[in-house]
This record gives structure tokens, C-alpha cells and sequence, in this order.
């Protein structure tokens, strides 16, 4: 897939994304399988998981638990990720130009994470960024995580855009296979993955380290 003309929205995921984080949830989820005597593979599982939510993750494990069994215990998880993260809150490179640049073009903006409430005060609160997103978009809203499209289809209707003019920004194959299936181009961060494990995705418009070497791609100079 090719993207010549400018988009007319972002969407955005959060972890990986928005803040280069993921190893702080890597530490968190090997913390929490070792608690609950479950085998732990860290060079696959945030590749395998990323972009699901927590409930998609934990839920396979324990098929008899009742649903505030399961989001007990992905609380237990997520709280240990934000005591570790907290002091380590960063804007990924290039990411604040990037929106000020749309902002000057009237380009609306989203974030579509699986991420937890907590999780997504935590980076959006602390970076000041919530009010600058037209809307932001979870499973906690009843929405399937990725790879399900739920959403960014969801982002792009709160905006009035339609799901071709946007571009979705993510860091996992789950979330640029949620864009491929909404009918949107994806740019890759590649903070958890190397470009290889994104090469078979046709609606992939380039893989790069952080949002500075975005400068030059058409779909992201602004009308």
C-alpha cells in the first residue's frame, strides 16, 4: 500500500509508541508469570501479545476464572508496571514535532491502546498530552484489542475521517494488522521489533527507529 496523498488524521497506539516502554511491561509480565508458576518466553511474548488486552492475555490461562478473577489479576500486573515506569516517562523522538505539525494543519489526532486506564493516565497525564487527541480509544470502552480492527475503526468515526486517510502509528504486528484490516496505512516504530517482522504487511508505508525520520513521507506533509 502506498499513501501519496496527505492523511487527514493520526491515530496513534500508546506502548512502544507514544513512549518507548515496552521493556518496563516485559519486566512486569515475567514478574507475573514467576508469581503464578507459568512459563515465561520474553523474546516472544510482547511481540505475540502486544496490543491485546490484558483480560485477551491473561484469560486463556485460567479458562475457570470469573471475569473480576481475571481483571484482579491484570491489575496486579499493570500496577507493577507503573511503579517500575513512572520515573522513566519519555515522549518517543520526533513524536511532539510530529503533532505540532499536524496541529498547525488542522489534522486531528487519536490514540487507539490497549492499555488500561490507569496505564493510559499515566503517559498521557504526564505528558501532557491527553487534550491534544480528539479521542482516545480501549477495550475499556467495550472494544476488542488488537488484531481486531474495533479500535481504530471506532477512532476514525469520532473524527469523521474515513478509515483510508488515516495513518495509524504502531510498534506490533497486532496493531499494524488491526490498521490493515481497518483499511489503513501503517508506519512501524520499531522499538520492540527490528523492520524484518514487519515485511509481509501490504498496508506497511515504512518501519523506522523513531518519528525524526518521518520528515520526508508524503502522506505526512500536511494540506
Amino acid at each position: 500500500m502506498t499513501s501519496a496523498r496527505p492523511a487527514r488524521a493520526l491515530i496513534f497506539d500508546m506502548d512502544g509508541t507514544i513512549v518507548d516502554n515496552m521493556r518496563f511491561h516485559d519486566d512486569a509480565w515475567e514478574s507475573w508469570h514467576l508469581r503464578n508458576a507459568l512459563p515465561f518466553d520474553r523474546a516472544t511474548f510482547s511481540v505475540r501479545t502486544a496490543g491485546m488486552a490484558v483480560s485477551e492475555i491473561i484469560g486463556p490461562y485460567f479458562p475457570a476464572a470469573t471475569a473480576e478473577e481475571i481483571a484482579a489479576m491484570g491489575e496486579a500486573k499493570e500496577a507493577l508496571y507503573r511503579e517500575t515506569y513512572r520515573p522513566h516517562i519519555a515522549a518517543t523522538g520526533g513524536l511532539l514535532e510530529l503533532m505540532a505539525r499536524a496541529e498547525a494543519a488542522g489534522v486531528p489526532m487519536a490514540v487507539a491502546t490497549a492499555a488500561p486506564p490507569p496505564n493510559v493516565a499515566l503517559v498521557l497525564d504526564t505528558l501532557a498530552l491527553r487534550d491534544r487527541f480528539a479521542t482516545i480509544v480501549s477495550p475499556s470502552q467495550g472494544f476488542r484489542g488488537k488484531p481486531h480492527p474495533d479500535m481504530f475503526l471506532a477512532a476514525a468515526e469520532r473524527m469523521k475521517v474515513e478509515p483510508a486517510d488515516c495513518i495509524v502509528f504502531e510498534d506490533a504486528p497486532n496493531g499494524v494488522e488491526a490498521a490493515r484490516r481497518a483499511g489503513m496505512p501503517a508506519v512501524a516504530l520499531l522499538t520492540l521489533l527490528g523492520a524484518e517482522g514487519f515485511g509481509h504487511y501490504e498496508n506497511l508505508i515504512a518501519a523506522v527507529g523513531d518519528f525524526t525520520a518521518l520528515d520526508g513521507l508524503p502522506a505526512l506533509r500536511f494540506a
